[in-house]
């Protein structure tokens, strides 16, 4: 094991996707938080994160939660109410 030195941060994610990532988090026995350090760590190495088993929940998780949201929607979300 690797020791680290974590800091609190407020992120502000989409609410249907923390739904999805808190419940797959649990789903995999670990926190949010480090779900996001890993599918991190694997992105910057350009390794995908998630094995099928775990992209087949993470589906189910997705319509349970309805969470319409895909890849391709990144970078274009803007906030209820924001005049953009």
């Amino acid at each position: 094991m690797k020791r680290v030195e974590r800091v609190q941060t407020g992120l502000r994610l989409e609410k249907q996707l923390l739904k999805v990532m808190k419940a797959l988090a649990e789903q995999l026995d670990m926190s949010a938080a480090e779900l996001v350090e890993g599918v991190m760590l694997h992105a910057l190495e350009g390794k995908a994160p998630f094995s099928e088993a775990t992209l087949t929940k993470a589906a189910m998780l997705k319509e349970v939660y309805d969470l319409t949201l895909t890849a391709e929607d990144a970078h274009k979300l803007t906030e209820e109410g924001s005049e953009t």
